[in-house]
């Protein structure tokens, strides 16, 4: 029988057992900070109704969706979570509450070109706060707090959030006479990182057919450097979405501080728009610090009306989404996931040195009722192989329970740390480790940055 040769698809990531640990970790943590801001979890199908994932567009989403049949069936695989979200709160509108705060990690999928950092099936990890008719500013203040909370519990330290506003933005053009033109200049405007002023200047006079007066006002404003309210105060008074999209955006820096979100990882820019045209007013994108080049690793922003697609009724939001197969691949190719993170499958390897196995079941049975993983090992190897076995999957502690061990009513424990054996009860040696696991499992998966 000819063999086949084993492969993973392209844009598809699979990880050896440590890294996946550090990547599962990651996945908690981010649970963990969400839970803080009181979301509740939701777990969404995986695959829906092709009518369904199409309702807010067709185009490239159909081109990078994959579609699939069953019988008379069409059927597609999730290609983001908003939509699900969109369809979700529609359905169970009349058993849910509002505000309705979820949060969603799980993996969708792109029928994109694979590239570095860019996947076909990735995991999102979403955050929405879902109004019904209305929904209060003070919601939208809040989520650089969560990106915060949740970046800085992975290790992440070196990390910004820039943050605008669309009414600013639509009212600026307005204010300016291009009111006809502002989807085209945003998406213009939005690669002002990637491409610099003078190949923006080009793309606004050349492509869009802007004067040169007209470009180099837009210019001006959206890489004005000082106080960006100073900028603002300009244009006041001129176009009432302006104004509005500006106190909004006081209004979310007031209160930054209290939601404990420090100066210096935050940045209000008049430059950034997103692409998607059905943000309607904050909008987020974060940013690493030392790694501008690989591009944003979240965002999000504020959206008037979530289900219009699926309902009349106005279901204000706002939310964001952090890319975590980007996230992680970044990490991993700038060798930033820790050392010292700690990622073995077991935290103590119980070898058995006689042949009456009770004893050896009896003990890993209580240290697992004590709270730590435990591995038993029953194969018939020479002890180095046994102990190399520990030291290859980076298990903490090995306990050896042979005849001295048994008639004593001891156990001994090697801290394969630093090699010191120590023999006593099992019942304080379990609480010691116990212990020891808990200070290891407190690293953080990312190293300082």
């Amino acid at each position: 029988m000819q063999k086949i040769k084993p492969r993973t698809l392209s844009g598809f990531m699979e990880l050896l057992p440590s890294e996946q640990v550090s990547f599962d970790t990651m996945m908690q943590r981010l649970r963990d900070s969400f839970s803080l801001f009181g979301f509740t979890p939701l777990d969404t199908p995986l695959m829906e109704a092709s009518e369904i994932l199409l309702a807010k567009g067709g185009g490239e989403t159909e081109k990078q969706m994959y579609q699939l049949s069953k019988g008379d069936t069409d059927l597609a695989l999730r290609y983001e979570l908003t939509t699900s979200l969109a369809k979700y709160v529609t359905l169970y509108y009349n058993d849910l509450t509002f505000p309705f705060r979820r949060y969603e990690i799980g993996k969708v999928y792109r029928g994109e070109r694979a590239q570095r950092g860019r996947f076909r099936e990735f995991y999102q990890a979403d955050i929405d706060i879902i109004g019904d008719g209305s929904l209060n500013i003070l919601n939208e203040a809040e989520i650089p707090s969560i990106i915060y909370k949740a970046l800085t519990s992975l290790g992440l330290s070196r990390f910004y959030i820039r943050i605008n506003n669309r009414k600013v933005l639509s009212g600026f053009y307005e204010i300016i006479g291009l009111g006809d033109k502002i989807t085209e200049i945003m998406r213009s405007v939005d690669k002002l990182d990637k491409i610099g002023s003078e190949k923006l200047l080009k793309l606004l006079t050349e492509d869009l057919g802007l004067t040169e007066s007209q470009s180099d006002e837009i210019i001006s404003f959206v890489t004005h450097s000082g106080d960006p309210f100073e900028k603002l105060g300009e244009y006041k008074g001129k176009n009432e979405a302006f104004d509005v999209g500006t106190d909004e955006l006081l209004t979310l820096k007031t209160h930054l501080s209290g939601f404990g979100v420090p100066e210096s990882h935050y940045k209000i820019d008049l430059s950034l728009a997103r692409g998607l045209d059905y943000y309607t007013g904050t909008v987020y994108e974060t940013y690493l610090t030392d790694y501008p080049e690989v591009g944003s690793v979240g965002g999000g922003g504020r959206y008037d009306n979530l289900a219009e697609y699926f309902t009349d009724r106005k279901m204000p939001g706002v939310g964001i989404s952090i890319g975590l197969n980007r996230l992680f691949y970044i990490l991993q190719e700038q060798n930033l996931l820790s050392d010292d993170f700690y990622s073995s499958p077991a935290d103590v390897l119980v070898l058995p040195m006689t042949d009456d196995l009770s004893h050896a079941v009896s003990l890993a049975t209580s240290m697992r009722e004590a709270g730590l993983k435990v591995q038993l090992y029953t194969e018939n190897k020479k002890f180095k192989v046994k102990v190399a076995y520990a030291d290859k999957l980076n298990i903490p502690f090995v306990v050896f329970l042979g005849e001295d061990e048994i008639n004593g009513g001891v156990i001994t424990v090697k801290d394969m740390t630093n090699g010191q054996q120590t023999t006593a009860s099992a019942a304080i040696l379990t609480a010691g480790i116990c212990d020891k696991i808990k200070a290891l499992n407190k690293n953080p998966p990312v190293q300082g940055q």
